[in-house]
């Protein structure tokens, strides 16, 4: 039997998308427009049902002729790499034998968040988005991007969701610098650059077999803030996520007949939104991937998206307008069956689902996934975590950290009596000689980061214990810890998850240090002098009675006047 034109390497991608194309079912189509999440066992073997999700892999591969999988969860470098093999042996032996491509939140962070970057054991460390962006080199940051590359490629991720894209104060959800973590901060103009180094690096000059796609999220739609999008666009970006809230001026529930005020709240449910600005005034012809939940609510637990307005819909409806509004791909979801029930219905017609298809195709044809879909997992061991990529982020978490007060306590000289919560006793005794009592302290030192709530009040999170502190509620733990400083001179870091509202500890605290992302060996090197750090703030620090100011779009400043200004920053 002759081998099919998609199969032939010389061929050009175009011809060989259209031969892949015309061999496809309906149902085989479908299964390309979902982007689904999948978890694995720990011994690198597929799971088959039973666990956190509704379906098993085969499943999902074989019967739902889904082959875009995004992998949920943390584990064994060999154990993915092992499991990568068995999940494209499985989609190898269907009847075309369409390679899966595999995606990924964030790996590289050197924090413990939950639901947006996981624990970086075992990939290199590096500081989040917004550290990136306090050092706002973009050479460093294309370095990122060629690290997170390299060690993606080596367990065989091939699509990078992330970083999320968004600049300034976005008046259409009452957000504010506070929504910008995971991003690289609130100037357009600097993060326009960092977008594009970070693309460089993942994918290099063109989307190609040594590439990870990138999947720039939460776009902003209509008119606002569309200069980092063009960035990302420019430089290649493979793929879009819109963003899951409706932009300031475009029409609600447009062209379907919706009463003012009565919409969808979904930038994907909306051809003004979407449709518009992406191909039509900014030239992009990649892929566009709806929200996670945005069909059947959250996917993931904690995952703040879901159907945003559009619980009036019925599920295929919903399909339905999102493709109607330009949606290649569902992220998050696995429901083909509904758009071959579209299809048949005569709702949508199979030529709308072939243009995505084609897409989806035309990105696994660049990728080299048809040639090269198996991965080494010895080479695996040796890529990810490998000595250089480590040395790079332990040096990018040092230079991020950002010094906001210092009351002639830093540097720190000798080996002096330490008091320490919040950062590993071990770590500091390296350092100074630790003590249990703060009474027999010359400096503390104090690590906190900012929660995931908002404060009663509304104005802004308060701070919740760093570990290791015994649990404490908001109120009495910023009693503890104005104790604290008012007893010993304490240098205060505050891991920056989002930004926070830190106007008594900033009076009273010796020194005042903000990071988001970094070892405790990190801080105290810079502490003690045997390292710069070079940090900037990416974003401003609000005061409590900061309040909103109204701004046009796009305004990356927008809160009154800040306790800290954004690219505040001392040396030492």
């Amino acid at each position: 039997m002759p081998t099919p034109d998609y199969r032939d390497l010389n061929l050009p991608v175009e011809e060989r998308v259209e031969d892949l194309l015309a061999r496809m079912t309906l149902a085989e189509k479908a299964g390309q427009l979902f982007h689904t999440p999948l978890t694995m066992n720990e011994d690198g073997t597929p799971t088959e049902g039973g666990g956190s999700l509704p379906y098993g892999t085969a499943e999902l591969v074989t019967d739902s002729h889904v082959t875009h999988v995004h992998l949920v969860g943390r584990y064994g470098v060999r154990e993915t790499a092992e499991w990568v093999n068995r999940l494209q042996a499985l989609a190898a032996d269907t009847r075309l034998g369409i390679p899966v491509t595999l995606s990924t939140d964030p790996r590289h962070s050197y924090t413990d968040q939950r639901g947006t970057s996981f624990a970086t054991d075992p990939f290199s460390a590096w500081p989040a988005l917004p550290g990136l962006a306090a050092i706002g080199d973009a050479e460093l940051v294309e370095r990122f991007g060629d690290t997170v590359r390299r060690e993606y490629l080596a367990v065989g991720f091939r699509v990078a969701v992330h970083p999320a894209v968004r600049a300034g104060h976005d008046p259409a959800t009452a957000y504010g610098g506070a929504d910008l973590p995971d991003t690289f901060g609130s100037s357009g103009d600097l993060t326009g650059d960092l977008v594009q180094a970070y693309v460089r690096g993942l994918q290099g000059p063109r989307l190609g077999p040594r590439s990870v796609a990138a999947m720039f999220t939460h776009v902003p739609g209509g008119d606002r803030s569309l200069a980092p999008i063009e960035a990302a666009i420019e430089a290649g970006c493979s793929r879009l996520m819109p963003h899951p809230a409706r932009p300031t001026g475009t029409r609600t529930g447009a062209g379907y007949g919706e009463p003012a005020g009565v919409g969808f709240g979904v930038a994907p449910f909306d051809r003004d939104a979407l449709t518009g600005p992406l191909p039509e005034r900014l030239g992009f012809d990649g892929i566009v991937c709806a929200a996670p939940g945005l069909l059947t609510g959250p996917a993931i637990p904690g995952e703040p998206h879901g159907e945003r307005g559009a619980e009036h819909l019925s599920l295929a409806e919903r399909v339905a307008r999102a493709l109607d509004a330009g949606a290649d791909q569902f992220g998050g979801e696995g429901c083909p069956e509904v758009v071959v029930e579209l299809v048949r219905s005569g709702r949508i017609s199979e030529e709308r689902v072939d243009a995505s298809v084609r897409r989806l195709l035309r990105e696994k044809f660049r990728l080299g996934l048809f040639e090269r879909r198996y991965v080494d997992p010895d080479r695996a061991e040796e890529t990810v975590g490998a000595a250089e990529f480590t040395a790079l982020g332990a040096t990018a978490q040092r230079r991020s950290l950002t010094i906001l007060t210092n009351h002639s306590l830093l540097p720190l000289t000798d080996r002096p009596n330490l008091y320490v919560d919040g950062v590993g006793a071990q770590t500091a005794s390296l350092y100074g000689n630790v003590v249990a009592d703060p009474a027999h302290a010359d400096v503390a030192v104090l690590r906190l980061r900012t929660p995931q709530g908002e404060r009663p009040d509304h104005t802004e999170p308060s701070l919740r214990p760093g570990f290791p502190a015994p649990p404490a509620s908001g109120e009495e733990r910023l009693r503890e810890v104005l104790a604290l400083l008012d007893a010993v001179p304490t240098l205060v870091c505050v891991t920056l998850e989002q930004p926070a509202v830190l106007p008594e500890i900033a009076a009273r605290a010796a020194a005042l240090v903000v990071d988001y992302g970094a070892s405790d060996t990190a801080l105290l090197d810079v502490a003690f002098g045997r390292a710069r750090a070079e940090g900037r703030l990416p974003f401003e620090l609000r005061c409590l009675t900061a309040t909103m100011e109204k701004t046009g779009p796009g305004v990356p400043h927008a809160t009154g006047t800040p306790l800290f200004p954004y690219g505040h920053g001392l040396e030492i």
